[in-house]
């Protein structure tokens, strides 16, 4: 553990655009916007130097601010696109702030996609990562549920395994799943990395990454309409516990869920 606590900066990228779900990042989970979740779970963390969130918007910004996060500035619309990469946001983002004379050790990146992260998760996180010499960053990651080796390229008429591996008298997309090797899958519940990885390498993770194992729900991600069909049904019945949002919920003039 370094004797000096690094300083750090949540990011929360919350644009407007999502396309399978209608303004996911602002539609309603149990009494809520989904992005009110993140923002709490970064507060209540007690990790962060400041809970900044990336939008495009100024209702997202309005909403955001409402519930305790910051938006100095709006993300230009260069950046917000379906297929932008994150590191443009990133970058743009961590250097319009240290413009403003806010300089970050570190940054995490905290999608509101992931409504059951709670503060607790990122304190595990946190004190993870400041733990481990010598790496650029950390990702959350989970046991794959679908092994990459039972998977299959098709050309034409043809196919062939995505992993070619295995003995030929038992190659691996015809073996057992147990005998196979552990293959984990990155999730939206969390990313911490030192800024000088950004302004270095030019990405977001750098070449040396930790995994950060998630547990239960931590890793769950509203993607596609039954995502979120799922959500609304383990917050309904209090299967998962979600991050506690007090005070009474954003009211606008066009709700949105």
């Amino acid at each position: 553990m370094r004797d000096k606590q690094p300083r750090i900066v949540a990011l929360i990228p919350a644009r407007s655009g999502s396309k399978r779900i209608p303004d996911k990042n602002i539609r309603i989970l149990a009494g809520h916007p989904l992005m009110a979740y993140s923002i709490r779970a970064a507060i209540d963390s007690d990790i962060f130097a400041d809970v900044v969130v990336s939008t495009d918007t100024a209702h997202y910004a309005e909403i955001a601010g409402y519930y305790g996060a910051e938006v100095p500035f709006l993300r230009p619309p260069d950046f917000a696109g379906d297929v932008s990469p994150d590191i443009e946001w990133v970058r743009y983002t961590l250097e319009k702030l240290k413009d403003n004379g806010r300089a970050y050790d570190c940054f995490s990146i905290l999608r509101p996609t992931n409504p059951f992260r709670s503060a607790k998760t990122i304190r595990r996180a946190w004190q993870a990562f400041l733990a481990e010499e010598g790496v650029d960053s950390l990702r959350a990651v989970e046991k794959c549920s679908q092994h990459p080796a039972k998977m299959w390229v098709v050309r034409g008429r043809r196919m062939l395994p995505l992993l070619p591996f295995g003995p030929p008298a038992q190659p691996w997309h015809s073996s057992q799943y147990p005998s196979l090797p552990e293959i984990f899958v990155q999730n939206a519940s969390l990313e911490i990395a030192w800024t000088r990885v950004v302004e270095e390498q030019g990405t977001i993770s750098g070449a040396t990454l930790m995994p950060f194992i998630t547990e239960g729900y931590e890793g769950f991600d509203v993607n596609e309409p039954r995502d979120w069909l799922l959500a609304e049904e383990m917050a309904g019945r209090a299967r998962v516990r979600l991050p506690t949002v007090e005070g009474a919920p954003f009211k606008s003039q066009d709700p949105v869920g």
